[in-house]
């Protein structure tokens, strides 16, 4: 395990936002979603596919808030951009349970 400094943490973005679109990705190499992710104001809707379909379906992912790291670069993956990185804990199979607030949260929110 990399150890990182305290400006090293300060700088990673993770903020609370509500899905408020879920979408197949057909097109991604592993099963995955197409989801877009309302941050609130400041930051705006960004979007970001992440590979949910073992755990989620699209029913249960709309308006669920999540945990996403929001000030990465975008990324293509497949023939779409991804513009933010869903947070969640992965087993050896993959599954993912995703990092939620314990109650309703403000979009946007900042974790420290």
């Amino acid at each position: 395990m990399t150890t990182i400094n305290w400006d090293q943490f300060s700088a990673i973005e993770m903020r609370v936002g509500t899905i408020i679109n879920v979408e197949l990705f057909p097109e991604a190499f592993k099963p995955a979603y197409k989801l877009t992710i309302d941050f609130g104001e400041k930051i705006g809707v960004k979007k970001t596919s992440a590979q949910l379909t073992k755990r989620y379906t699209p029913e249960t992912l709309l308006n669920m808030q999540i945990v996403a790291v929001t000030n990465f670069p975008p990324k293509q993956i497949a023939n779409f951009i991804s513009e933010c990185l869903v947070l969640g804990a992965v087993d050896d199979q993959g599954d993912v349970v995703l990092l939620q607030p314990e109650s309703h949260s403000k979009n946007g929110l900042r974790i420290a």
